[in-house]
């Protein structure tokens, strides 16, 4: 697309502070994305790896019980499937809790045996388990690659802004550059922007973040493909571009420099003294960064579901026995797992000890 040129001086110029942006979903999207993914892994990882060594020496029990098995499938996708394993192996008594979680598109019962681990009996499953052991292991890997790889990829996207931010403090040759407004919104006085500088010729298509405060308006020259296309400079050879306000107020120039940088635009400017402005239509575009917020909103939820659940479990429950209680519980920190447990212990302390709070005999209380 064309527009009048924008005549700068040719000496190195400096920019105002805080014209890139750090999005506020960053700060506190990133550990939830991190933490969720940790969760995931911790709650998983074992029974995966335990199956994985049972799996290089199997050995199956034609006499042991399968007790209280029971499997539930959400989404019609995501199968859980849980059991106690009773059995005895070379003169000792066995008694252990176990769940495994696949995706399978299965309708109906399963059958299940018990398999031990010929070099460790302690370490038992469900067959079951050992069929869907290379299901889970991809299920487990893309999960905590897609939650993880995500607020690392955040990390790496809010260090790539600190970078701009301080080659931004030292003057430079400022390029101007089109870029493309992709959303947009605005609360309390503030335009929030993002944009990239994908129709420019030298175009990276990295998108950026800023805030226009006191009225300030983007610097719109045109329209390309249904979006607003704004005018930015390239501040030296920084990764981001700058996307300027329509007055020019973000460059550090003088009254009568700013004038002559301006005067090529004077004809398009409409008769309140702005240029093309964004219309009502599209201030209704939902930023990017309020899709990921609304997205973490809904993992912040439910990790308060979960720890909800496990207060549930811990203090109300009608019985120890209760999955994925008993995980919850065993993977919470020692100090809560220690005060669960005796929580648990004096509702059912005559019983047998549920997974998470049994001692190594498997049997009693910790």
């Amino acid at each position: 697309m064309s527009f009048p040129p924008l005549v700068l001086p040719s000496r190195p110029l400096s920019v105002t502070d805080n014209v890139i942006s750090t999005p506020n979903a960053y700060f506190w999207s990133t550990p939830i994305l991190l933490a969720l993914a940790v969760f995931l892994f911790v709650w998983e990882g074992p029974g995966v790896l335990r199956d994985f060594q049972i799996s290089r020496n199997p050995l199956v029990l034609e006499e042991g019980d399968v007790r209280d098995g029971k499997c539930t499938t959400r989404k019609a996708v995501f199968t859980d499937c849980e059991a106690r394993l009773v059995y005895s192996y070379d003169g000792k008594d066995y008694d252990t809790e176990v769940e495994v979680m696949f995706v399978d598109f299965h309708m109906g019962d399963y059958e299940t045996g018990i398999v031990i681990s010929a070099d460790h009996p302690e370490l038992a499953t469900m067959s079951l388990g050992l069929d869907m052991l290379w299901n889970r292991i991809i299920t487990l890997s893309l999960f905590v690659l897609f939650l993880g790889g995500l607020s690392l990829g955040m990390v790496f996207l809010a260090f790539r802004i600190w970078r701009v931010k301080g080659q931004l403090r030292s003057p430079a040759v400022l390029t101007p550059v089109p870029v493309e407004l992709t959303a947009f919104d605005r609360k309390r006085g503030v335009l929030s922007v993002t944009y990239n500088d994908k129709i420019a010729s030298d175009k990276t298509g990295r998108s950026a973040y800023t805030r226009f405060k006191g009225g300030q308006e983007p610097f719109i020259v045109g329209e390309a493909g249904g979006k607003a296309v704004g005018l930015a400079v390239r501040h030296g050879t920084t990764a981001l571009p700058v996307l300027l306000d329509d007055n020019l107020h973000r460059i550090v120039l003088t009254d009568a420099e700013r004038a002559a940088a301006l005067a090529p635009f004077a004809q398009e400017r409409t008769d309140d003294g702005h240029g093309p402005v964004l219309v009502e239509e599209q201030q209704q575009t939902v930023s990017l960064w309020k899709r990921l917020g609304m997205v973490v909103g809904v993992l912040l939820l439910i990790v308060v579901g979960v720890f909800g659940f496990w207060l549930w479990y811990v203090t109300s429950s009608s019985t120890q026995f209760q999955s994925p209680g008993m995980d919850i519980n065993n993977l919470m920190p020692a100090p809560l797992n220690e005060w669960g447990c005796d929580q648990l212990q004096k509702r059912f302390g005559q019983d047998r000890a549920p997974f998470g709070c049994v001692a190594d005999d498997y049997t009693s209380w910790k």
